[in-house]
């Protein structure tokens, strides 16, 4: 087994005990108003700092404070714009670039911003999920079509259609053990499950879940395998078991929550981002992510 993904398992175990703490509404993180209506991202560092784009205008990416202070860490190059942002090591994480087609490579330590994956048949690279291996699977929906795609790009940057034939795309993540791929589609409400090779071949797609009404944007796993997805447009974040049942509803301030993540000092705080409210939430959660676990991992083995 990788030794990443065994210190995250083990990481897991430690983390999953207990269940204290945990909020059914969101609650302030940042001031309202500071990014724009494609408030996105985000994403934790190792020193708890969150990140998300779009902060002031397109294209921009900020750092916030564990206190909810923002500003300016990077401007993407011109023509590319941001949304969701997923680490790959300590000092590296990939940002889904919407309007250039192209998954960028943001370096922490020297704040250079380069191209990891291109693929001009991508309709809008909306959302990403990795692997402790360097699997990258990118959400890539087509609003107007009403249909989209899951593309998987290999650790040395070469960019293969995973999935086709599906509904918007949107948000995407991998199970804690790495071997199940989840997705969902945000127009048609359905979340699905698919298994996952070593090699990132899907296969064995099924129905997880089919919400009834409001829509659907980025999700995140957390240490046991249930999965937190924003309902945009609903003011909610739905918790799914991994056997597909809603077992808690968390109610946010603003009603456009569009994305989330994990941090926090023992990794059960969750930030989410709000488009109509252009600030970030927070909320605590039951069990840590299952990214902050990975993030936890990096750093043990860097240490080494």
């Amino acid at each position: 087994m990788n030794k990443f993904l065994t210190l995250i398992l083990l990481f897991t175990v430690l983390l999953s005990a207990s269940h204290s703490n945990a909020q059914t509404k969101s609650r302030k993180f940042s001031n309202e108003g500071e990014f724009t209506s494609n408030c996105e991202g985000p994403a934790v560092d190792a020193d708890g700092n969150v990140y998300a784009v779009n902060f002031a205008r397109d294209g921009t990416i900020a750092q916030l404070s564990k206190k909810g202070n923002a500003s300016f860490f990077v401007t993407l190059p011109k023509g590319s714009t941001g949304n969701g942002i997923r680490f790959m090591d300590k000092n590296t994480f990939y940002v889904a670039d919407f309007t250039g087609h192209n998954i960028l490579k943001v370096d922490m330590l020297t704040k250079d911003v380069s191209v990891f994956a291109n693929e001009p048949k991508m309709n809008q690279p909306n959302d990403l999920a990795v692997t402790a291996t360097g699997h990258v699977f990118c959400s890539d929906p087509n609003w107007k079509e009403g249909t989209g795609q899951i593309w998987h790009v290999t650790p040395d940057g070469k960019v293969n259609l995973a999935m086709g034939g599906m509904g918007t795309t949107n948000g995407i993540d991998v199970s804690p053990d790495e071997k199940k791929l989840y997705v969902n589609e945000s127009v048609q409400r359905n979340v699905w499950v698919f298994d996952l090779a070593a090699d990132g071949t899907l296969s064995n797609k099924k129905l997880l879940h089919h919400f009834e009404d409001g829509g659907m944007d980025g999700m995140r796993c957390d240490v046991e395998g249930n999965l937190y997805i924003t309902r945009h447009g609903k003011g909610e974040v739905a918790v799914l078991s991994p056997e597909g049942k809603v077992i808690q509803t968390i109610h946010t301030i603003g009603k456009k929550v569009s994305n989330i993540c994990f941090g926090g000092k023992n990794g059960k705080t969750c930030y989410i981002t709000l488009q109509d409210r252009g600030c970030l939430e927070t909320f605590k959660a039951k069990t840590a992510g299952r990214e902050w676990a990975m993030m936890k991992a990096f750093v043990a083995s860097a240490k080494k």
